[in-house]
């Protein structure tokens, strides 16, 4: 069986591709491959050694050739064209007085199809502007709409770690994110942390919240009053994830730490004397729930819910 390769386009698209004619390839290589109407370019990511489901895209089309001199001058002039379309679109879009923002252009390869991403907060009526886009280049026009999170895709950029965003690297589909993630692992609500470039929660809150979310149902939940084994007694101020331990204050607001294996049962373990120097603020403090985050859609202010694209040609 012919060897499967993911290839990237612009704006950090990819789909798979079959090496059917057997080319000699290597990561980074500028190829040539089918597209569903003539040819398309795009840079050999990388090999898939390990089986994946297609069953999303469909049978992958196949890898044509390795680019020649001529299609990678081809490409950088096509390139260089694009930025001049989307100037020329935007004006055209002005004209016809729709309410919608042009984030980019992209051109096939050989030239048979132009797709213009754009978002806009409403459904937008752009028949007229599709007839004289065809009109004026000639070729087969699709207009798609894209959210938020697609646009910070396309344009690329470098998240608050400092590395590249995880959607022009890894991810493929955008999953629901809520602020019940970033409250599981007790990061503070401000949005100047916790969002990305797209002004959305950031999508890395998802990578450790279930590992967050089964390490404290290993504990009673904070604020309870509780007994180690070794006899020490007090209340659970937080749970330290990592080291999977309790931070306990015990009298005269001493701290000690106690993994779970090293708890009492709560059901054994005595309510505090009165007037002792540990209280229990249990009834005074909320307890977080315990269970995982429920992927629904989140209102605006969470700003959780993934943006889905539509497309319209």
């Amino acid at each position: 069986m012919a060897e499967l390769y993911l290839v990237e386009f612009k704006g950090s698209r990819r789909e798979f591709f079959f090496n059917s004619y057997y080319h000699s390839l290597k990561s980074n290589d500028l190829v040539i491959v089918q597209a569903e109407r003539g040819e398309d370019a795009g840079v050999l990511h990388n090999k898939v050694e390990a089986g994946i489901n297609l069953a999303d895209q469909g049978r992958p089309r196949s890898i044509l050739r390795r680019a020649s001199r001529d299609d990678i001058e081809a490409m950088y002039e096509l390139r260089q064209k694009e930025t001049g379309f989307k100037s020329e679109i935007a004006e055209m879009v002005s004209k016809h007085g729709l309410s919608m923002k042009i984030i980019d252009v992209e051109c096939q390869f050989d030239g048979n199809k132009m797709t213009i991403f754009f978002t806009a907060d409403h459904r937008v009526d752009f028949r007229d502007l599709v007839k004289e886009l065809a009109a004026c280049y000639r070729t087969r026009i699709e207009l798609r709409q894209i959210g938020v999170r697609d646009e910070a895709r396309r344009i690329g950029g470098y998240g608050i770690c400092g590395l590249r965003q995880c959607c022009n690297t890894f991810i493929r589909d955008f999953a629901p994110v809520s602020t019940q993630h970033a409250r599981e692992q007790d990061l503070p609500l401000n949005p100047a942390k916790i969002s990305g470039n797209c002004g959305r929660l950031l999508c890395c809150l998802r990578y450790e919240a279930d590992f967050y979310s089964e390490c404290k149902r290993k504990f009673p939940a904070v604020g309870t009053f509780v007994k180690t084994k070794s006899g020490d007694e007090g209340t659970i101020e937080r749970i330290d994830v990592f080291r999977q331990e309790a931070i306990i204050r015990g009298e005269e607001n001493r701290y000690f730490n106690c993994p779970a294996d090293g708890l009492v049962n709560p059901a054994e373990t005595p309510p505090p004397k009165a007037g002792g120097g540990v209280r229990n603020n249990s009834a005074s403090r909320p307890r977080p729930s315990t269970d995982p985050p429920k992927e629904e859609a989140p209102d605006k202010d969470d700003a959780a819910s993934s943006d889905s694209d539509s497309e319209r040609s």
